[in-house]
């Protein structure tokens, strides 16, 4: 499949995901299971981008590098609740030192 025919077709399907949202009827979607899972999908949905950029090479196969190094400590960063802006330099740091000490990918 060429890349053109892969733009176009995912079009399509974001097109018609667009379109089926309009077209489902509202009380399909009032139920509370529907709304805790809408509520948690975003969530999933970075958490599982910042796993697949963090831990994979553009191969698509399992590395730990200094990405894997970033993240950990942006997660403990997180966990002592620290300022988001200070997260991302805090990570950002711990990357660029990894990277200087060696730890690359």
């Amino acid at each position: 499949m060429s890349l053109w025919l892969t733009v176009l077709l995912a079009s399509a399907i974001a097109f018609a995901l667009k379109v089926a949202g309009y077209v489902v009827p509202h009380t399909w979607l009032d139920g509370p299971r529907i709304a805790r899972m809408t509520s948690m999908l975003p969530v999933a949905l970075l958490a599982a981008l910042v796993a697949v950029q963090a831990f994979t090479t553009s191969g698509g196969s399992f590395v730990l590098d200094a990405r894997a190094g970033a993240v950990a400590v942006a997660v403990v960063a997180l966990a002592l609740r620290a300022p988001f802006l200070v997260v991302v330099v805090l990570a950002a740091a711990t990357a660029a030192a990894l990277r200087a000490l060696g730890w690359a990918a």
